[in-house]
């Protein structure tokens, strides 16, 4: 009897697995976890600088260790040569690349006759953090992904029409998987001492994409009764980061990073309106998590953010100037039956597009099509 062949698979680009710190780890843990229930035999290739144990492999998932620098800038990069180097000499029938820093990197797995696909993520080379060299660096970088991989991979429809635009480039759109419901009572909101839905809410890192310095300026200067509460930080020395939390008082609150996840999650679901200051990326997972925590949602103004919410049928906008956030926060203080009819509908905008089993799916259904190209 004819058995169908296992699929190899390396993930290569975030930090590792099971570390989560952001997005591409959360997105390398939810989809190997399903993955390896499909077929298909996942290694995840991770930065041994971050990890004390090493096994060679968790909850089935295999687990490469490839040393890297610490120097921020320098960092992806070597960890992405170092292991595309590995990759190309190992068995793996087909390389995951999650991170645009590795985008000149794609010929080499090629040349050993792998299939590859770079996962764009978002517009890395717009983002405040990368200037000059860097930014130029990332959007070169996008450019060798449209050249040198099999196949690109946005998380965004919008995504997809910027590859387009730029690089005259089609990509696959696959987005990103929202979590599940789970539904937390405001006990755990007494640790922070906040009350439920008399506060707003910011969760991501504190870094000038997320924009959390327009926002907490155009909360400061509104005439709000209620608290703005900041979850997050970044795990470096950082100005921008420390003048941010030097600005907290009784109304604006930094809990950094909330580890607990029912903490977090009862954060979530009870504040007022989450305030997504996000910019440059495709489908956030904060705003999808925001999302299924039946969040009332005010989101920056960008084409990722209109995507996401449905052009304003699951959420409102507000957009990057003067007055027009402190004017948002104004009309809906004044009017809880738009707050709440925003969370009663808001997580109708996840459907089979933002879950995760769709979203594993895909990526089976477009590595078995890749591997198509060889047998026939």
């Amino acid at each position: 009897m004819h058995t169908k062949k296992i699929i190899k698979l390396a993930i290569i680009g975030s930090r590792g697995y099971p570390y989560v710190y952001g997005g591409y780890e959360t997105f390398v843990k939810e989809l190997s976890e399903r993955l390896i229930h499909q077929k298909i035999e996942v290694t995840v290739y991770c930065q041994s600088n971050l990890f004390i144990h090493q096994p060679k492999q968790v909850n089935g998932i295999n687990l490469l260790y490839i040393p890297t620098v610490k120097f921020k800038s320098l960092n992806q990069l070597i960890h992405s040569f170092l292991s595309m180097l590995h990759v190309s000499l190992s068995n793996v029938d087909v390389v995951l690349v999650v991170n645009l820093a590795a985008g000149p990197l794609g010929w080499l797995p090629r040349l050993f006759g792998k299939k590859t696909m770079m996962n764009t993520d978002g517009l890395e080379w717009e983002r405040p953090k990368w200037k000059g060299l860097g930014s130029k660096y990332f959007y070169f970088g996008a450019w060798c992904a449209t050249k040198f991989y099999d196949v690109l991979i946005s998380d965004a429809e919008a995504m997809r029409q910027v590859y387009l635009q730029k690089f005259n480039a089609e990509s696959e759109v696959i987005a990103y998987g929202a979590p599940q419901f789970e539904e937390r009572n405001s006990v755990a909101l007494e640790k922070f001492n906040l009350k439920p839905y008399a506060y707003y809410l910011i969760v991501g890192r504190l870094i000038p994409d997320n924009n959390a310095d327009f926002i907490i300026k155009e909360f400061l200067e509104s005439n709000s009764p209620k608290k703005l509460v900041v979850i997050g930080d970044v795990p470096y020395q950082d100005d921008y980061a420390n003048h941010l939390k030097g600005l907290a008082s009784d109304k604006l609150i930094f809990t950094g990073y909330v580890k607990n996840q029912d903490d977090l999650l009862s954060l979530y679901q009870h504040c007022f309106v989450y305030l997504h200051g996000h910019e440059f990326g495709g489908t956030n997972p904060a705003m999808l998590k925001a999302m299924a925590n039946k969040c009332a949602i005010l989101a920056l103004n960008t084409r990722f953010n209109q995507e996401m919410l449905n052009n304003g049928e699951f959420g409102l906008f507000f957009d990057k100037n003067e007055k027009s956030l402190k004017t948002k926060m104004n009309e809906i203080e004044q009017s809880p039956a738009l707050v709440e009819s925003l969370r009663k509908k808001v997580n109708n905008g996840l459907g089979e597009k933002y879950n995760w089993e769709f979203v594993s799916k895909q990526y089976i259904n477009l590595m078995n099509k890749l591997l198509m190209r060889n047998s026939l």
